[in-house]
C-alpha cells in the first residue's frame, strides 16, 4: 500500500504542450495494438524501417539440404547479424540457443515435402507460438492452384485468427501456381491476398514492375531470395527489391549456401539498413572473406 504520510500534490502537468501522436513507422500498423506494433519493432529496424530475416525453414520440405546440414554449426552463428529468424519449432528448439535475444518468425504450416504434391499443409497449434516466444508466425498461400489454393487462404486466414487474439504479426509466404507466370501480376495478386486476411508482413519475390507490389500491398513487404545466385547478383537482388521499396529481405540460401555465410549477411545488411549500392556491398564482402582465411 502506497505511503500515505507525504502525499504531494502533481504541478508538472504540462499545460499547453499537446500530447504527442506519432503515426507508427511501418506502413499499415496505425490501426494495431501496442503488442503487435511492440513485435513489429523488434523485427523491423526502427531507424531504416526494414529488416534482414534469415530464413532456415526449408527444411520441412527438403530434409539437411545444403548449407542446413546442421542448424547448429551453420546457423547459430549467424543469428547476432539477422534482424530476425525464421524457422521451424524444432530446429528453434534443438538448434537456437535459449539465450538468443533476436525475434523469431515462426513457421507455422507443415504438411508436405518435395516428395510429394505440394501444398496440403495444416496448422500447427497456437500455443507452441506463445509457449516459444515468438514474434511472428508465418504459412504460405497459394495463388492459381485449383486443389489447394482455398485450403491455404483458409489456413492462412485462421493463422491470422489466431494472431490477433495474440497480438502476433502474421507473415503471408506467397505461391503461385505451376501454370502461372512469376511476375508482378500474379505476386502483387498473392501478396494482396495476403494483406486483404489480415496480414502484417507479406513475403513474395522480387520481380520486373516490383514497385507495383509493394504500392498495391498496404503492409511492409519483405523479398524472397529463392535460389542460390552468385553474390553480386544476389546483392543487386535485395538492392533493387529496396529501390522499389521493399522493407527488407528475408534470405536463406543465399546467405547459408554461400562461400562465406557470416560475410553474406553482413553485406547484405549493409544493402538493406545502410543503403550500400551492390559494388559496395561486393567489395564488404570480399573483404570480410579476405579477413577469415
Amino acid at each position: 500500500m502506497a505511503d500515505t504520510d507525504d502525499i504531494r500534490e502533481g504541478n508538472n502537468f504540462g499545460l499547453g504542450i499537446a500530447a504527442e501522436s506519432k503515426s507508427f513507422y511501418l506502413k499499415g500498423m496505425d490501426g494495431m495494438d501496442w503488442g503487435l506494433k511492440n513485435r513489429m519493432a523488434r523485427i523491423f529496424n526502427r531507424k531504416s524501417g526494414r529488416t534482414v530475416m534469415l530464413a532456415f525453414d526449408h527444411g520441412f520440405l527438403m530434409g539437411p539440404t545444403s548449407g542446413l546440414e546442421r542448424i547448429d554449426l551453420n546457423i547459430a552463428p549467424l543469428a547476432e547479424h539477422a534482424d530476425c529468424l525464421m524457422g521451424t519449432r524444432g530446429m528453434i528448439r534443438t538448434s537456437i540457443p535459449a539465450d538468443n535475444t533476436k525475434p523469431v518468425c515462426l513457421r507455422t504450416d507443415t504438411g508436405t515435402t518435395i516428395l510429394t504434391e505440394m501444398n496440403h499443409n495444416v496448422l500447427i497449434d497456437e500455443v507452441e507460438a506463445v509457449s516459444m516466444n515468438v514474434s511472428a508466425m508465418a504459412a504460405m498461400i497459394s495463388v492459381g492452384e485449383a486443389t489447394t489454393e482455398h485450403k491455404t487462404i483458409a489456413n492462412f486466414s485462421k493463422l491470422v485468427d489466431i494472431g490477433m487474439k495474440y497480438s502476433i504479426p502474421v507473415m503471408g509466404v506467397t505461391a503461385v501456381g505451376k501454370d502461372m507466370a512469376r511476375d508482378a501480376r500474379y505476386f502483387g495478386m498473392a501478396s494482396r491476398v495476403c494483406a486483404e486476411n489480415g496480414a502484417s508482413i507479406v513475403k513474395t519475390y522480387y520481380t520486373e514492375g516490383f514497385e507495383k507490389v509493394v504500392a498495391c500491398t498496404p503492409v511492409p513487404v519483405v523479398i524472397a531470395g529463392g535460389k542460390k545466385l552468385p553474390e553480386l547478383e544476389a546483392l543487386e537482388l535485395c538492392y533493387n527489391a529496396i529501390q522499389c521499396g521493399a522493407a527488407g529481405v528475408d534470405m536463406g540460401r543465399n546467405v547459408f549456401q554461400s562461400e562465406n555465410p557470416l560475410a553474406m549477411i553482413k553485406a547484405v545488411a549493409g544493402v538493406v539498413h545502410d543503403d550500400l549500392k551492390p559494388t559496395e556491398a561486393l567489395e564488404l564482402y570480399n573483404d570480410l572473406s579476405n579477413e577469415a582465411k
